[in-house]
């Protein structure tokens, strides 16, 4: 039986074709009304954004994330992922979701509790699961408050890296650093492209948190990093101008590696 799911293969037909990708990252809490999520959506999907990826780390769940989903998906023609916050960060109308193992986090609720709750649930439910073995890098921020995580210094890029071929062993097709929302420095360049080195290529690394500048975006995917998952620059200000530039330099960049 085929494990590959539609989101998965579009994602790695989308690496092999452009050889970055850009995620935009929209988490309706951080807007003033679900309307304007669901505009900032459309807005970087036309942008040239390959996948949008909702959730948060605290309070989307319920009606709010149900109809988020469901108005975002007929507004945009790319898969639209979640991202959870907990077990009740899940919806019938997406299309996937990161089933996600928070490698370093000291508590087992985050390792394997919530993904041992939540996984009838999503059975039930017929959403896509993306195997995301879950990094956070330095503080972490807001989700490393939440789910504890004993975050990797940032100038440990061995230990990243250690970790990432660890999350490759145990079967995890995907690897997310995460540096946290609104982070102060983005995931190191020099830690990527240990990870990179560590893995396999078919091994998918999304790098997100703390990315604001172009170099930042470019430096990113020179590294090795296959998408930049970005939400915070997006959040403030023309969105579809801020995300057409994000997608420029993110294919302009994948692209030399094609």
């Amino acid at each position: 039986m085929d494990r590959i799911g539609k989101v998965e293969k579009y994602l790695l037909e989308k690496r092999q074709s452009d050889g970055a990708l850009f995620f935009a990252f929209i988490d309706p809490m951080d807007y003033d009304s679900k309307e304007d999520a669901i505009k900032a959506s459309k807005a970087v999907y036309e942008a040239g954004a390959d996948m949008i990826v909702v959730g948060g780390s605290t309070g989307v769940q319920g009606s709010l994330l149900d109809l988020s989903v469901q108005r975002i998906k007929e507004a945009v023609d790319v898969p639209v992922t979640l991202f959870p916050g907990n077990i009740a960060t899940i919806t019938r109308f997406a299309d996937a979701i990161y089933f996600m193992s928070m490698l370093n986090s000291r508590s087992p609720y985050w390792i394997t509790g919530a993904q041992t709750l939540s996984a009838p649930i999503l059975k039930k439910l017929d959403v896509e699961a993306l195997p995301v073995g879950y990094i956070v890098v330095g503080a972490g921020e807001t989700v490393g408050w939440v789910g504890d995580a004993n975050g990797i210094p940032l100038d440990k890029p061995k230990v990243a890296g250690a970790m990432a071929l660890a999350a490759e062993y145990m079967g995890f097709r995907f690897i997310l650093t995460d540096a946290g929302s609104a982070a102060k420095s983005p995931v190191p360049p020099k830690m990527i492209g240990t990870i990179r080195k560590f893995i396999r290529p078919e091994t998918f690394h999304i790098a997100a948190g703390g990315i604001r500048k172009d170099e930042e975006i470019a430096a990113a995917i020179r590294a090795g990093a296959d998408a930049v998952q970005m939400g915070t620059l997006i959040e403030q200000g023309d969105a579809k101008k801020k995300a057409s530039k994000i997608a420029r330099i993110v294919k302009t960049e994948g692209k030399k590696r094609v």
